[in-house]
């Protein structure tokens, strides 16, 4: 089994104790660094490379919203995953804006967590139910947008629609009968044509602009 090797940014000293004994002891997950703020994000990652980073938000000197647009415009390859107190729609909206893959709650159960992380290394974009909705009600209607606007073939189409359900790049595989390289290769074509630059923004915008 392919081990996830995950950072941890998180300012409150117990919580990061906790989580770095969490992934230290379940198999599949390696825990390559753990730190209080993103004061030196870029640094840390291009030493580390880690596949998921767990991005506080709240977090003195350099926050996890800065280190978030820091990881993606240098690193765009690593998956950063939110871990937060806040619901409100302004940092979920900056958070997932920004290139963030998922947005779980801190109260979320650790066995769920860790599926989370899986679910993110997998190609999915996992969110607390709740913050869900709400990514949902922050995308008002509109009238539907032709899909030759964006140049979408029906193969492209039918992989967005199959994200927008919550698949995993291996459930699409699976589901279309193609290898993980053409389904990565497809979703790169997607982006570009919806001027996107992550999953969760790609899925946002399908709805948003009704494309599927």
């Amino acid at each position: 089994m392919t081990t996830i090797r995950i950072v941890i940014y998180e300012d409150n000293p117990d919580l990061r104790d906790g989580l770095s004994v969490l992934l230290r002891g379940t198999n599949g997950f390696e825990l390559v660094g753990a730190f209080p703020n993103c004061a030196n994000v870029e640094e840390e990652i291009s030493i580390l490379l880690p596949d998921i980073v767990l991005m506080d938000i709240d977090m003195p000197i350099a926050n996890g919203i800065q280190g978030l647009k820091v990881i993606k415009e240098k690193y765009p390859f690593v998956n950063v995953l939110m871990l937060t107190v806040f619901e409100d729609n302004e940092h979920i909206f900056d958070a997932i804006c920004s290139g963030a893959v998922g947005y779980m709650l801190k109260r979320t159960p650790p066995a769920k967590l860790l599926e989370a992380i899986l679910d993110a290394n997998n190609g999915g974009a996992p969110m607390t139910s709740s913050i869900a909705r709400k990514v949902l009600q922050m995308l008002p209607p509109q009238k539907r947008v032709l899909d030759t606007a964006h140049g979408l073939t029906e193969r492209e189409r039918e992989i967005l629609n199959l994200l927008v359900k919550g698949n995993s790049y291996k459930m699409i595989a699976d589901n279309c009968f193609i290898s993980m390289d053409t389904v990565r290769s497809h979703i790169k074509k997607i982006y570009e044509k919806l001027h996107v630059h992550s999953q969760t923004e790609a899925v946002a915008k399908a709805i948003h602009n009704q494309i599927v």
